[in-house]
């Protein structure tokens, strides 16, 4: 598969995109948002993916905020605790059904659901799962939004670094093409999904998260045990770079690119400005828990514990938050040692 770049008129954030001498159709002039009578003081917030790890905290922020969120996950079983600004509502995503109701009454709209793709084999059948839980999902949401008689102001899409693929030294930043791997693949059809809202006037940005550090789940949460017993090391090759982001600012950031009148559109990595390669990152966490780091997973345990995906979850990728910082988001965890001693200390 050759590198995949953006289309003409699908530029990663606004300061590199060419201006236009006519309004573009993607614009406000086509279709009005909510963007001019919402309050930044109160919005309301449709959140998919509202139990996982991102999307629990993000909604516990927005609520604190004194923002209304409609919490959607796709069975409520047991059903959560609602409050004043908290509604939780359920469905499959790729039907049709009541909660595209509710996604039209919502000021903004961030879209965290898909199946994780660091569980299980990536057989044919898990590679479809994950293709439907992301591609097709996010499809349903923008039909939702263009069919809606005031869309949402602004639709946020999650997307992932491995987006780029294997890259090795490049430094890669929102303009550098895609990877050709089934990862970077994935990635490209999902956000070319998200686009998709333009048409209907809404700002679209897609974050491309990084391993997101948390002591409540991820690979963090994964690999402790191991390195508090001091035999943990690291993940494959140690000179691969790890991109990661601390899980305070995986929220900050979402907060940060729904707020009314944002700049935040187009590609937007979501990593910390503090590349480390594997090595380092294992030896750092080993100090922080005052622990060796000396026992590493080579490549090829990697890849026969974990099939194909193995590789791919540390594909070595140093990436830029180019976009980010240029538009002027301040990071809260910008190196990992202290990112890490904030979460284990």
């Amino acid at each position: 598969m050759r590198p995949i770049t953006w289309p003409e008129n699908c530029w990663p954030w606004p300061s590199t995109r060419p201006a236009s001498p006519t309004p573009s159709r993607f614009g406000s002039t086509t279709r009005p948002g909510r963007a001019e009578r919402v309050s930044a003081a109160r919005q309301t917030i449709f959140v998919t993916g509202a139990t996982g790890l991102v999307g629990s905290r993000l909604c516990e922020s927005l609520v604190a905020g004194g923002h209304r969120v409609l919490a959607h996950r796709r069975d409520l079983g047991s059903e959560p605790a609602s409050g004043p600004n908290l509604t939780w509502l359920s469905g499959d995503l790729l039907r049709r059904g009541d909660w595209q109701d509710a996604l039209a009454d919502a000021d903004a709209v961030v879209h965290l659901a898909g199946a994780p793709v660091a569980e299980g084999r990536w057989t044919r059948a898990r590679k479809n799962e994950l293709r439907a839980s992301r591609i097709a999902s996010t499809e349903q949401i923008v039909f939702s939004l263009a069919r809606a008689a005031r869309p949402a102001a602004v639709f946020l899409c999650a997307s992932a670094s491995g987006y780029y693929g294997a890259r090795g030294e490049e430094r890669l930043d929102e303009r550098s093409p895609a990877g050709d791997d089934f990862l970077a693949a994935l990635c490209v059809e999902w956000e070319a999904a998200a686009l998709g809202a333009r048409e209907a006037g809404v700002r679209v940005a897609c974050l491309r998260f990084g391993a997101i550090l948390s002591r409540r789940g991820g690979a963090l949460a994964r690999m402790l045990p191991a390195f508090r017993l001091g035999l943990g090391g690291r993940l494959g090759p140690g000179d691969r770079y790890f991109p990661w982001l601390h899980e305070a600012d995986a929220v900050g950031l979402i907060e940060w690119a729904i707020q009314p009148g944002g700049s935040a559109e187009g590609a937007v990595n979501a990593v910390a400005p503090e590349a480390v390669r594997m090595g380092e990152w294992a030896r750092c966490l080993g100090r922080v828990l005052g622990r060796s780091a000396r026992l590493p997973l080579p490549g090829v345990a990697l890849r026969l514990a974990l099939g194909e995906r193995g590789p791919a979850l540390v594909p070595g990728q140093f990436i830029e938050p180019r976009a980010a910082l240029e538009m002027g988001y301040g990071f809260r965890h910008p190196r990992l040692e202290g990112a890490l001693s904030d979460l284990l200390r």
